[in-house]
């Protein structure tokens, strides 16, 4: 039989998804302590229902009446807390069940964890109230872990709606229509993205790209290269030092995360980032605050999260060189940015026209592969022969190829080279550049 307490207090601890005050199930035989679980939450401001059976709370939320939380006793007869958790999790694998026990049973939290509980608390009652404080906190994170769940949740179901409405202007393949539609769909939400993607295939540009289309656009986009600075270094670049925290520190100095407040910070290169600062990154991430070095002031800010990797981090993970938790808290939408490369028979590439105007990042990042072009496949400069950017070598639409005409001129050729059509007769197997581009030394 359920019993439904009201709030008794109007601040409540925290609030559900859709604005409402979370409803937290108490499922325990004990009608007495059943009820002061109800006056605890009700304190809170949360709206309590409690069952005294497992199979009550089940068949509650089979029929469409799911709480936000589950207080679940682990000990009660017939069907018990690891068996009632178990059908729980069957039926709705998203809810977060906190077990509750008189006493701590290692191999009983073993269990409920492997099951699926989001936390194990036993039951409040000694003098010095640390069994309340322990319970609340776990109601807390719960549902802070429910609230992020049903945000994800409604972002994926987004981003499977209406995808053909989803443009940027690097071409019309599959994969780019996907990253496409994933920027359109989460930029004006502040949730953390990662961007994946071979080196140079433009992972700033869809950062940039998602920064502009959020309602932060007006803010600092901040952008900082992970792989750039050693461990040290990079802690003082992204939290700010204080006067002396270190040899050589003869000023305060405001950290990367201070300067993109209210706006953006890219994390480039995230999978360089040592283990001891990803755990300082995840508690700013988490809570939203940090420290600067040589300081204890504790500073807030508010800060949209991008970070790009061209590192296996499910391996690094594995071999315990990336911490799960991070990876998680990166990772609630991920993009991935297709290679640079079009394959065999597709002209089609995700490059910028010719009206472009390539700088910074993305002229570095395209520089090694024309200088391989240059290296291998330029002929005689003293010879007028035309480049065959035939299917045997680079294939290139006519945008992408004059953009490799002027990254050739930057990078400091004696010859400049110029985008010029038609068929190269001197192609081997008689193989021309119709259809592609072709190089022509000036």
């Amino acid at each position: 039989m359920a019993t439904v307490a009201g709030a008794a207090s109007d601040q409540a601890s925290g609030m559900a998804a859709d604005g409402r005050r979370p409803l937290i199930a108490v499922v325990d035989d004990d009608s007495g302590f059943a009820g002061y679980l109800r006056t605890f939450l009700a304190l809170r401001g949360y709206e309590a229902r409690s069952y005294t059976r497992g199979d009550e709370i089940v068949a509650a939320i089979k029929q469409g009446e799911p709480p936000d939380i589950v207080l679940l006793d682990v000990a009660m007869p017939g069907m018990d807390g690891l068996q009632t958790l178990k059908a729980l999790k069957s039926a709705r694998p998203e809810l977060q069940v906190i077990m509750l026990s008189g006493r701590e049973q290692a191999q009983t939290i073993v269990e409920a964890v492997r099951l699926g509980a989001a936390d194990y608390v036993v039951k409040p009652g000694d003098p010095e109230g640390l069994g309340e404080i322990a319970l609340d906190a776990a109601i807390k994170q719960a549902i802070e872990r429910t609230r992020l769940v049903n945000e994800l949740t409604d972002l994926r179901r987004q981003l499977s709606d209406d995808q053909s409405e989803a443009f940027i202007g690097w071409g019309d393949s599959p994969a780019m229509r996907h990253v496409a539609l994933i920027i359109e769909q989460v930029a004006d939400s502040d949730v953390t993205v990662l961007i994946r993607g071979e080196s140079g295939v433009g992972k700033e540009l869809v950062a940039r790209a998602i920064h502009q289309r959020s309602t932060r656009k007006a803010r600092p986009f901040v952008k900082v290269n992970c792989a750039a600075l050693p461990a040290e270094l990079l802690e003082s670049e992204l939290f700010g030092h204080e006067k002396g925290a270190f040899t050589g520190a003869a000023t305060t100095r405001i950290g990367k995360f201070e300067q993109a407040n209210f706006g953006t910070i890219f994390l480039d290169e995230i999978g360089e980032m040592k283990p001891p600062l990803q755990a300082k990154l995840l508690h700013v991430l988490q809570d939203a605050e940090f420290t600067k070095l040589g300081s204890n002031k504790k500073i807030t800010v508010d800060v949209r999260v991008v970070a790009a990797t061209n590192r296996d981090l499910e391996q690094m993970m594995l071999r315990g060189e990336f911490r799960e938790d991070l990876y998680y808290r990166l990772k609630v939408i991920e993009a991935a940015v297709p290679p640079l490369m079009p394959t065999r028979g597709n002209t089609n590439t995700h490059m910028p026209d010719s009206t472009h105007t390539m700088q910074g990042s993305e002229l570095s990042s395209l520089g090694a592969a024309v200088r391989r072009v240059c290296e291998q496949d330029l002929p005689d400069p003293e010879t007028d022969d035309l480049i065959p950017l035939s299917d045997n070598q680079w294939p290139l639409s006519r945008p992408t190829a004059r953009l490799v005409a002027r990254l050739v001129r930057d990078l400091g050729l004696r010859r400049v080279l110029e985008f010029g059509a038609g068929r190269s007769s001197g192609s081997a197997g008689g193989h021309g550049a119709q259809g592609f581009g072709a190089l022509r030394i000036r």
